[in-house]
């Protein structure tokens, strides 16, 4: 099946900053929901990859800034308690070294809006400067956050690599992402069917409108099929096989949205599956930091059920 092949190759193709996803730890249940963003930035000269990850919990909720060095094998990181006991907390600065070089973290999330995702929806920002430039800027506050630092715009503009969110729900689980170029974010909404008398259903809609319906999930529960979201197509990738046999805790289902038609299998390709050549060695197709190939996008969306 074409499911295992995607995860082999889609997520480092097109940047040398995108781990295997796939590879990563899953949470447990006492992390509750997370959102990682995978960002492509220029600091201190050269293209990094800056991980934000916000984490929600019972007691806690934060933010942790990580900017990698050069090489990869380090990782400079910063966090910050979205919940602290201090309000004034809500609003602070920081600064940090990235291979020598100074990096400043400006935040103000006193008026941020939450709607149910651990990442903010509106009003705030998180500013990442370098060299007195804009390296990275989230959120919609953008002119408050350039008065703040006192930044000038970046030669060049971040690019989000990968989305990873970690959903805790019962039957249905939703998120947001960007297909199109305009960045209009859209909805998905995921709903399953998989108890009681009738077979197992699933249904995946985008903006509102139900783009796949699986019947019998039995017998379906990996599978892939392009669909078009603003004209554009999108390829959905799908496995539920613990949602369906296996009944721990860890159990969870785990979806796959990357704009762009399907690659067509070559012969050649078929030999590379699971990201290992025809002689068992590893193949991670990673380009290097100089490779002029575009970044490619990716959401990942792990849905775990709740009893």
């Amino acid at each position: 099946m074409a499911f295992r092949a995607f995860r082999a190759h889609s997520v480092s193709h097109g940047s040398s900053f995108v781990e295997r996803v796939s590879e990563e730890p899953l949470p447990s249940k006492a992390t509750q929901s997370t959102v990682t963003f995978i960002y492509q930035a220029n600091i201190g000269g050269f293209w990094r990859k800056v991980t934000v990850l916000w984490c929600k919990n019972l007691m806690n909720h934060s933010l942790l800034v990580s900017v990698d060095s050069v090489s990869g094998d380090l990782h400079y990181n910063c966090k910050i308690d979205v919940k602290p006991w201090h309000f004034w907390s809500k609003r602070g600065y920081k600064s940090f070294d990235v291979d020598g070089a100074p990096v400043e973290l400006y935040w103000d999330l006193r008026s941020a809006k939450f709607s149910g995702s651990p990442d903010p929806s509106s009003d705030y920002y998180i500013a990442l400067v370098s060299d007195e430039e804009m390296a990275l800027l989230l959120g919609d506050y953008h002119k408050k956050a350039y008065k703040r630092t006192k930044a000038k715009p970046g030669m060049v503009e971040a690019m989000l690599l990968i989305k990873k969110e970690n959903v805790f729900a019962k039957k249905s689980f939703s998120t947001k992402a960007c297909f199109d170029e305009k960045k209009k974010e859209s909805d998905i909404v995921v709903e399953s069917s998989t108890t009681g008398p009738k077979d197992p259903e699933m249904w995946i809609s985008i903006d509102g409108i139900v783009l796949i319906h699986v019947k019998n999930l039995q017998w379906k529960f990996r599978g892939n099929q392009t669909v078009m979201v603003n004209k554009q197509p999108v390829q959905v990738l799908w496995d539920v096989h613990d949602w369906l046999f296996n009944h721990s805790s860890a159990g969870h289902g785990l979806f796959i949205f990357k704009p762009g038609p399907a690659e067509v299998e070559t012969e050649k390709e078929g030999s590379m599956q699971d990201g290992f050549d025809s002689d068992g060695g590893s193949s991670s197709g990673y380009y290097s930091t100089r490779s002029n190939a575009p970044p490619e996008f990716c959401l990942f969306l792990y849905c775990f059920k709740l009893e």
